[in-house]
């Protein structure tokens, strides 16, 4: 199994990647996280103390760290960055620093407004309950999961993902939909209730049969109607055009599908996020060190902005994926974008408020945080860090 990656791709990977994962710093740069993760404690505090209701750091604005409140659907991933600092470390105050962090965002297991459930409740009480086993953690994840569950809707056969801007659709679903069902699918594995896991697959499969171009890159938005289940429209929101590759995008979905085969089993799944990674890494708009710009298909390439977050997004998610393929292109490909993002887009220590990677783009279509670093490009390049030393078989999610 396995799609073919072009020659030049792996001639080039095999020689720069074989040695940038030999040299790569294991212990420097966790330590450099840290040290800039505790700067960003520090800094958080010092926001909070003028503002409670803002719980978790999201980007920089002009210079000026943005604080967000446990609504926004990024609050769970500084929670998510100190329990991984946890699970490298061992050291407690890493894991008291995270159940604080984590009990911050705790109410959002009710909050029924959003299908970023999983943004939020997985990478926080989730990576509680791996690393912790702690029954509090499951109860959060339980309920978080039945939250999630009520935005199901069984016509369409899968999750809403926004409520607002209903003049523009009736019932979107983006992309980025695919990574909440891991909470479905943990809530499963922890209760038994089959029922997270029927939603879960549903919605994964009417994604994987209404997202995906003939070129294997995906859509940002399809937008259904509820009274038949078709498809009204395909779209984007954040990307440059209905029809062009938004960088995220691709990466949520190789992510996202390799997940899906990790509770299912199911190899139509696999082969998916391979079809997808194979576009990402062998597009001809693909720059040399293997970060993404923004979007695909951006008009001014070269001389447009790339994502961080979009790399270490597919990092992470090559290294799982590469647990189950034996060829190696993948942790090939990630080893090279983990190398290019170690060496060239993290932030001088003691810089960027504490943030550890520069140069992302949230949305560049709504010219909003463009060329910044983002919290979850830390977070995921942290999560890509600790599963590249377990490709062999990938265990850094499993749950005890």
């Amino acid at each position: 199994m396995g799609i073919k990656i072009s020659v030049v791709i792996l001639s080039c990977l095999s020689v720069v990647v074989a040695s940038a994962q030999q040299k790569l710093p294991y212990k420097k740069i966790f330590r450099q996280a840290a040290a800039q993760t505790s700067l960003m404690l520090e800094n958080t505090e010092r926001a909070r103390a003028a503002d409670s209701t803002l719980v978790s750091p999201r980007t920089l604005d002009k210079g000026k760290l943005k604080l967000v409140a446990s609504r926004d659907w990024t609050s769970g991933f500084f929670p998510g960055e100190l329990w991984y600092l946890y699970e490298y470390t061992g050291k407690k105050q890493w894991k008291s620093r995270a159940i604080s962090a984590t009990t911050l965002i705790e109410k959002e297991k009710y909050n029924a407004g959003t299908h970023d459930m999983g943004f939020k409740m997985y990478c926080s009480f989730g990576n509680s309950y791996r690393l912790t086993n702690d029954p509090h953690a499951k109860e959060v994840l339980m309920q978080s999961a039945r939250t999630l569950a009520t935005r199901f809707n069984k016509t369409a056969g899968v999750i809403r993902s926004w409520d607002h801007n209903r003049d523009k659709w009736d019932y979107p679903v983006i992309i980025d939909n695919m990574l909440n069902l891991e909470l479905l699918f943990a809530a499963t594995k922890i209760s038994g209730d089959s029922s997270f896991y029927k939603i879960a697959v549903a919605h994964a499969n009417t994604t994987m049969k209404n997202h995906f171009r003939p070129d294997n890159s995906c859509y940002h938005v399809v937008d259904y109607d509820t009274v038949t289940g078709k498809v009204i429209k395909k779209t984007t929101h954040q990307g440059y055009s209905n029809e062009s590759a938004w960088s995220r995008g691709q990466a949520w979905a190789v992510y996202g599908f390799t997940m899906c085969y990790r509770f299912t089993g199911d190899t139509a799944y696999l082969v998916q996020a391979e079809k997808t990674a194979g576009f990402m890494l062998d597009h001809v708009n693909l720059p040399a060190d293997g970060v993404p710009y923004w979007d695909y298909n951006a008009p001014l390439i070269p001389n447009e902005e790339r994502d961080a977050s979009a790399a270490a997004v597919l990092a992470s998610a090559l290294y799982e994926l590469q647990g189950y393929i034996s060829i190696k292109a993948y942790s090939m490909a990630a080893g090279k974008i983990m190398e290019s993002l170690t060496t060239h887009y993290r932030a001088a220590a003691g810089d960027a408020k504490g943030f550890i990677l520069l140069h992302s783009t949230g949305s560049k279509a709504a010219n909003s945080e463009v060329d910044v670093p983002l919290v979850y490009a830390d977070y995921y390049y942290l999560e890509a860090l600790l599963r590249s030393k377990s490709v062999k078989k990938y265990t850094s999610t499993s749950w005890k």
